[in-house]
């Protein structure tokens, strides 16, 4: 008989917190989740509108608006507070407003007992998951945020559509920020064990110019999804249940979360966007990548963006 029960408190019950816990309820991927959002009442609404499917559900879960103390046994804490990014406004913009949030949420937390995993995805995430690791004192392995992981996905989607292939069968990252300096590093993109820049052949101007409109997509998808519909959360909800069902499962599941750089790429002391292996623990290790020079300065300079944007806040 099952004893150990997989719980996961959501803290924020907005959209992009409430896609994720639909979409945990539709994969069956914890036991427990606990809602808790500042307007209380909301909380309990959104927990009795997700209650009463469950019966179409493959499992069964108990789900309830609560309160910080239900973090204390809690496997992960998942942060989706926060202001929402506006239409023609940067991830960069919230930050000053969304740090003061953090405040408010981080110390009740950890006031409970809580000695989970964070996993953040309130923007700017990269930034936001490093004053969550400041603000609780967490070992930085168990302090991660979504990162790149939706970016990536939004990658493997259009190289998909373009080389007629299931995305799946793609295996390319986006890394750097969540945001305006993100990139992709081509040399790392494989269709299957195929490099995908030897698959360019004679046509290697046409197929790079391509690649750069796709990498330039992925780059402002949100905005263009923003301006249609104010808002993106479905993807987001279900990137998170990713990394979460990579944690509960101890999977060593390679993910491109925003997780602390210590050498890696040269770099250290800044939450970015790359390539990590990720099981019970969180973050096992930072996935070491040979990119070029080109992508290197990428990277230095998407970290730098971060760093200098976090010390006008700390």
């Amino acid at each position: 008989m099952r004893v150990d029960k997989r719980k996961v408190v959501i803290v924020g019950t907005g959209m992009v917190g409430m896609s994720y816990a639909y979409s945990l309820l539709n994969q069956s991927v914890c036991d427990e989740l606990v809602l808790i959002d500042v307007n209380k009442t909301r909380a309990i609404g959104e927990a009795m509108d997700l209650n009463h499917g469950l019966a179409f559900a493959n499992a069964s879960m108990t789900i309830y608006a609560g309160e910080y103390s239900d973090c204390a046994d809690a496997d992960i804490v998942v942060i989706c507070a926060g202001v929402a990014q506006k239409p023609g406004e940067t991830r960069l913009d919230l930050l000053k407003r969304n740090a003061q949030v953090f405040r408010s949420i981080i110390d009740p937390v950890t006031s409970s007992g809580f000695n989970g995993i964070f996993l953040v995805a309130t923007n700017p995430v990269d930034i936001m998951t490093r004053i969550t690791c400041v603000l609780s004192g967490f070992n930085p392995r168990r302090v991660l945020g979504s990162g790149t992981a939706l970016d990536t996905a939004r990658l493997r989607y259009l190289l998909g559509e373009y080389l007629k292939v299931d995305p799946r069968n793609v295996h390319a990252y986006v890394m750097g920020e969540h945001g305006d300096s993100e990139f992709a590093p081509w040399s790392q993109a494989l269709l299957a064990t195929k490099p995908i820049l030897e698959l360019c052949g004679e046509n290697d101007a046409v197929c790079r110019e391509r690649l750069d409109q796709i990498e330039e997509e992925v780059r402002t998808a949100a905005y263009k999804i923003i301006e249609a519909k104010n808002a993106t959360y479905y993807g987001i909800g279900m990137a998170l249940t990713r990394i979460t069902k990579a944690i509960l499962g101890d999977e060593h599941s390679v993910l491109t979360v925003s997780a602390m750089l210590r050498g890696d790429f040269g770099q250290r002391d800044v939450f970015v966007g790359a390539p990590c292996i990720i099981n019970q623990n969180g973050i096992q290790k930072v996935l070491p990548l040979s990119l070029t020079d080109e992508e290197m300065e990428k990277m230095n300079k998407s970290c730098d963006t971060l760093r200098e944007s976090f010390e006008g806040i700390f």
